[in-house]
């Protein structure tokens, strides 16, 4: 049995005391944010990380002070470019990463937007649906050769996964209405099912997948909404959670939302956690009540037969494109 942490424990006190010299990470999306203290955690243990973003320019100011305290401590932060919502950008590094043949002992596909507005990708996918998931999805199919055995996939899914299964008959909204904040949901639902069938299809080698719900924080990911918009969601889901007897939701600080990442990713026993959604440390409790901003993760979510039409659904998808 690990140790115990939870809701308010952070990063660096789920780490603490652990020896990361010769270990490689991949994390997705480094820039700032979770993702970034992330990375921050893991090279201060002496970890050697290998961070992905969209702009290497703005990136490598934004994450230079995280690469000097690397460096003191033994750690590593290398940046390579690229871009999630382009299969062109995703072959490139994937080819680059393959070439350079170093394995990662786990992957974290932290990356992500939030209830954008209607666009799609070049490849014509709905925005939301194409970075969070597919791109993950595309990049990881590719590079799966480098992860070590005994190795894991940690894929950052969201509360928001209540709001919406996935619709694998129009997953682009071709044929329906667009709502931002359902597309974000059924991104959210599509990144736990991706774990649960990568968990199913290489378990047997020792390699594990997990989703992880971080905790909602003040980063740049809801930049989409306006201040008020913001207050507004803060306002319905203190009302929704009110209303169902539960106690108020609060805040994480990016160190606190990091620590569920990388206790799935260096710390949890891999038989406690593959295959599950996790919150606060811990494994999530299966909770389908209709409240979309209750605790716990929906079955929809969990659904083997759906994560593996999940998977051949987005096969389909990126080798059409």
């Amino acid at each position: 049995m690990t140790q115990k942490f939870g809701a308010k424990s952070t990063a660096d006190e789920v780490l603490a005391g652990i020896d990361l010299k010769g270990k490689r990470f991949l994390i997705t999306g480094v820039s700032s944010g979770i993702g970034l203290e992330t990375a921050r955690s893991l090279v201060l243990r002496g970890a050697s990380v290998v961070g992905t973003v969209r702009n290497l320019a703005t990136a490598q100011s934004a994450t230079a002070s995280v690469r000097d305290a690397g460096q003191k401590a033994g750690g590593d932060l290398q940046l390579i470019e690229l871009d999630l919502a382009s299969l062109k950008s995703i072959g490139v590094s994937a080819k680059s990463q393959l070439a350079d043949g170093r394995r990662y002992d786990s992957i974290i596909a932290n990356a992500g937007v939030m209830a954008t507005p209607f666009g799609r990708t070049a490849d014509g996918f709905e925005t939301q649906f194409a970075t969070n998931h597919l791109g993950h999805f595309a990049l990881i199919h590719l590079i799966e050769p480098l992860l070590a055995e005994r190795g894991r996939l940690v894929v950052l899914s969201s509360q928001a996964h209540r709001v919406a299964d996935i619709d694998l008959e129009d997953p682009n909204f071709e044929r329906q209405a667009y709502d931002p904040f359902v597309a974000y949901g059924r991104s959210k639902t599509a990144n736990a099912l991706f774990a649960v069938e990568f968990d199913r299809r290489h378990r047997s080698r020792g390699i594990r997948a997990a989703a992880v719900m971080p905790g909602n924080s003040l980063t740049d990911l809801p930049r989409h909404f306006s201040q008020e918009e913001l207050q507004g969601l803060f306002a319905t889901v203190g009302n929704a959670r009110a209303e169902a007897g539960l106690a108020p939701a609060e805040l994480k600080t990016i160190p606190q939302a990091a620590a569920t990442s990388v206790w799935a990713a260096v710390v949890a026993e891999e038989d406690e956690i593959g295959g599950k959604y996790l919150e606060d440390c811990a494994v999530a409790a299966v909770n389908d009540t209709p409240n979309p901003f209750a605790d716990g993760v929906r079955s929809y979510a969990l659904d083997a037969d759906k994560a593996r039409q999940l998977w051949t659904k987005s096969e389909e998808l990126v080798d059409a494109a």
